[in-house]
């Protein structure tokens, strides 16, 4: 046995001696080797738990340490070094594998922003070259670090603000429940509080999801909760009755479930169609209160996080509205991070976060957004500047030449706006006096009970008080401040630290991840024998955060934060806020609020040595302690809701006004497709010519009643042209007037059919373009510009055959139209992915959408806003037919936008069986998984065998439409 003891420790050494890097990485190790001998357990708290955060090492080593024979405990042993060692090589092949990906990437990458850049560089003023180079304004925004730009005068604003993860309520907010109630879902619910009392803001509106699943609070279901706000009560304006600033919350999702951010995807489209009723009805009521009966349509609906970002862009499409942007934590950012970890492999990531579908909203949002507003400078230099949707360089000549008014061709670039973080400021520190107590002239009041429940912990409750305000996730990086902590002996005698980690029940029914942090933190603490010096209370409510800083700041402490990276620090400013001196980490947001307030010190997140003597420096050096304090609430104003809704108010102000173009009444008395109780859109692209006609055919018989012939509408939405639509129907006999519209070259025209006749079956009959449409979806539309590209690009898309190369792809002028451009592919085997098109647009400035269509023989390329699903609630939006009565017919498969007429709250009805053409080329090269995007399952999506007109006729019936 003593043997095997021996063997086990010499492995392990060896471990530590050849592959320290492999496994722990460059940051530095506790002393692994205590007087002289090596601990296996302190390695495995040390490089296993805290390190590769694998639960079910720990348990293993929990088993082993329970054995009570030495022969089965030295075994597992065995076997944990084992895995031990090849967690490490798997880390090592996976940063391989990912370094040989991104240099084979990055060229390609940097080829083509660079001859973007060269396009936007021919024709600069030198002033451009030179002097605007290095300013800020001209590089790719506004920054209001600092500063406070002018107001100018508003009017009663009506602003959508959209976060649709964690548990959004206005009071009692339970934050750190679950790994999406954080720091975001109290900055939205904060800013919305204070934006709503903004002077010239009339309402705010939170929108999120609405939650009645088991074992939550009532709240969450509520569809309206009104928000008392705190901020500005004396400067209200007059109010009408819906004003102020409300959550509303949309059903969307599982009735009775709780989705996690990541499995939130397939049902976007469903909250989008929710919001979009809403928005329409809150702006015809605010018009009847302030607006003369004309609807106030909001100045901005702004998007909050990836998901939020898509629905934003749909409503902002659909509404023909602005759009602004917050990212919050950028999901290129975090797949950085975790592939340096070296514990998953991309797919590996990507299954388990959605990575991929949160990388592709992130890019939308870039396309769709007029402006982006981020934290600091770091977030747009070094985040955004990852996507291919953003570059410095590009972004600054764009600017400078939109400044001077010259040619961007086609190119367009959002603003990024820096507008720090804001706080509450309703509860202000006083005074102190030299030993601590506050100055307090009135009759004693009682301490907090908070106060109580994290003193208990304490054998000196009167020592400085370090406290850590972070949720229990690897990132944030408690278990280095523990290590910190417990190792500086000094700093162990000199204070106590706290550590507010969220609220929990019990760890074994945490998240895994949670756990695995709480666990090591708790391990850590026995480790170094920190009881009595350490405070981790289980629970803590939101309002008494503030008491918590403030008990720190009593006992002359200091607020940490060591994250890996910090976005956002809001954290930081409350300690500020509260007169509490602050350590934080030098990565990220920290960096420019402490070059405002300059309240602390900025450590090396990774450096345990430099953590712990920074605190040891801030809390024994007494003078600094008090020079921090002072300048933290000095210039904390900066900070402040009303500085930061000021900041958010000059900037809404400059974006275009624009608004959805609704059918007046004259105008829907004169159109049949607003008289429709139901309309039934055939969109069935995965067949031919001849089975679409029989659908049709069949369609129509199967909908058309005896007793009300004209209560049933027809729209064929196809990428066909009006001219190939038109000659298809005539060759069969059809005639086009018998459909209310055409939805032509892939959602981005409509057609209504006109006839000089008194009836449809007139023989004269034109087809009248939808102007409002085409306002609709203009926005950002790159024109010739963009089209001299993408012929130049489709030169460079050949098969090579030995020395041969064959173009691929070729212009189609007969199929184009003002915002639609197509091209013929010659070979659908040698199709580029769509993917890589799309970056190519992107990298080049040019937001468009790019899709296959035609059974991938044809390309069409239409603005960001114009497709075939959004076409489909314009008509929602301009007729006011009703999302719910809309029945979209589509086969298994289709074009590239197939899967987005699946979502939604309109019905859908998949014709399965042969006459499906097999599933091509345009559909094996998604950049995610259909589940990753549609919920097959919902209610709302039926599918049926055949197309003949009995089972279509049935699958009508079956989802409430009236058949003969």
């Amino acid at each position: 046995m003593v043997g095997n003891d021996n063997w086990i420790n010499s492995y392990l050494d060896a471990i530590l001696d050849a592959g320290k890097s492999s496994i722990g990485g460059d940051r530095p190790s506790l002393l692994l080797r205590e007087r002289g001998h090596f601990s296996p357990a302190r390695y495995f708290v040390e490089e296993v738990i805290t390190g590769y955060d694998e639960t079910d090492l720990y348990k293993t080593w929990l088993r082993a340490n329970a054995m009570r024979s030495p022969q089965e405990r030295n075994t597992r042993l065995e076997n944990m070094t084992w895995r031990i060692w090849n967690l490490a090589r798997k880390k090592k092949e996976l940063e391989k594998e990912e370094a040989c990906r991104l240099l084979k990437r990055h060229p390609e990458t940097e080829k083509t922003r660079t001859d973007a850049t060269a396009d936007m560089s021919e024709d600069l003023f030198d002033g451009e070259k030179g002097e605007d180079a290095g300013d800020p304004s001209v590089a790719y925004g506004d920054s209001t670090t600092g500063s406070s730009p002018k107001t100018s005068s508003v009017d009663k604003l009506y602003i959508v603000l959209i976060s649709l993860h964690g548990l959004v309520r206005g009071e009692n907010m339970e934050l750190g429940r679950d790994s999406d109630t954080g720091g975001q879902v109290k900055y939205v619910v904060e800013f919305a509080k204070a934006l709503s009392s903004s002077p010239g803001v009339y309402r705010v509106d939170l929108l999120t999801r609405q939650i009645v699943a088991p074992n939550f609070d009532r709240s969450y279901g509520e569809p309206e909760e009104m928000l008392v706000s705190t901020t500005f009560k004396n400067s209200k304006h007059e109010r009408g009755v819906n004003s102020g600033g409300y959550i509303i919350r949309i059903p969307f999702g599982p009735k009775d479930k709780y989705l996690a951010k990541e499995h939130m995807w397939p049902f976007i489209q469903d909250f989008v169609d929710g919001a979009l009723s809403h928005i329409l009805r809150m702006s015809k009521t605010i018009g009847e209160e302030i607006g003369c009966g004309h609807p106030v349509w909001p100045a901005v609906i702004h998007g909050h996080y990836a998901s939020a970002g898509v629905a934003a862009a749909l409503l902002s499409g659909a509404l023909n509205l602005p759009m602004a942007f917050t990212g919050h934590f950028l999901g290129k950012d975090k797949l950085e991070g975790l592939l340096k970890q070296g514990r998953q492999s991309r797919e590996q990531i990507n299954m388990t976060y959605k990575i991929m579908r949160r990388i592709e909203a992130e890019e939308l949002s870039l396309d769709a957004s007029e402006i982006v507003i981020a934290s600091t400078r770091q977030e747009i230099e070094e985040q955004w500047n990852l996507y291919d949707g953003f570059e410095v360089i590009l972004a600054r000549k764009l600017r400078a030449r939109v400044k001077r008014g010259a040619n961007c061709y086609g190119r367009y670039m959002p603003r990024m706006v820096i507008i720090p973080p804001g706080v509450e400021f309703g509860h202000v520190v006083h005074d102190f006096d030299m030993d601590g107590e506050e100055e307090n002239h009135g009759p004693a009041s009682e301490d907090p009970p908070i106060w109580s429940q994290i003193m208990r912990f304490f054998t000196n409750p009167r020592k400085p008080m370090i406290l850590a305000v972070a949720r229990p996730y690897p990132e944030k990086n408690i278990t280095s401040l523990v290590k910190a902590f417990g190792e500086c002996r000094p700093l162990r005698e000199l204070a106590n630290l706290t550590l507010i980690m969220g609220n929990r029940e019990a760890i074994s029914k945490m998240h895994n991840t949670s756990a695995s942090v709480l666990t090591s933190v708790l391990t850590l603490i026995d480790e170094y024998d920190l009881y009595g010096q350490v405070a981790y209370p289980k629970h803590h409510k939101h309002s008494e955060v503030p008491d918590i800083y403030r008990l720190a700041t009593r006992t002359k402490g200091a607020f940490v934060n060591v994250a890996y990276f910090e976005q956002f620090g809001v954290t930081l400013i409350e300690a500020a806020m509260n007169g509490l001196p602050v350590i934080a980490t030098k990565n990220g947001a920290p960096v420019e609020i402490n070059q405002v307030l300059n309240n602390g010190l900025l450590v090396d997140p990774h450096d345990q040595n430099a953590i712990a003597d920074a605190l040891y420096k801030l809390l024994s050096e007494k003078q600094l302690w008090s020079r921090c304090r002072e300048n933290g609430l000095k210039n904390i104003h900066q900070f402040s809701w009303p500085e930061h809704c000021k900041n958010h108010l000059s900037r809404i102000l400059t974006l275009g006004a624009r608004s959805p173009a609704i059918g007046s009444k004259e105008e829907r008395s004169n159109a049949p497709i607003s008289g429709r109780k139901h309309i039934i859109v055939i969109s069935v692209d995965s067949v031919n010519k001849e089975d679409l006609v029989r659908i049709i055919r069949n369609a129509i018989e199967a909908a058309h009643t005896q007793n009300t012939p004209a209560s049933t509408g027809f729209v064929l939405s196809t990428s066909l042209t009006l001219s190939e639509i038109c000659s298809l129907l005539v060759s069969v006999g059809m005639h086009p007037a018998g459909f209310d519209a055409f939805i032509c070259n892939s959602g981005s025209s409509i057609y209504y059919p006109s006839y000089s006749g008194n009836t449809p079956s007139s023989s004269k009959v034109t087809h009248v373009i939808d102007q409002n449409h085409q306002s609709h979806i203009e926005y950002r539309w790159g024109g010739e510009g963009l089209r001299k590209y993408l012929v130049k690009w489709a030169t460079s898309v050949v098969e090579r055959k030995g020395r041969i190369e064959k173009q691929m792809i070729f212009e189609d002028s007969e199929h184009s139209s003002t915002y639609c451009l197509a091209f013929k592919v010659v070979n659908p085997n040698h199709l580029p992915p769509l993917k890589e098109l799309r970056k190519l647009m992107r990298i080049q400035s040019l937001r468009c959408n790019a899709l296959y269509n035609h059974s991938a023989t044809r390309l069409s390329v239409t603005p960001i806003h114009a497709s075939r699903s959004q076409a489909i609630r314009y008509l929602f939006i301009r007729w006011g037919i009703e999302l719910p009565n809309i029945v979209v017919l589509v086969g298994e498969s289709g074009d590239s936008d197939y899967e987005e007429l699946l979502g939604g709250l309109h019905r859908t009805i998949i014709l399965k069986g042969d006459f499906n053409i097999a599933a091509n080329r345009i559909h094996t090269v998604r950049r995610y998984p259909l589940q990753d995007v549609v919920a097959l399952d919902s209610s709302n999506i039926i599918e049926v065998e055949g197309c003949t007109t009995d089972v279509i006729k049935s699958a009508l019936r079956q989802i409430g439409v009236p058949t003969q």
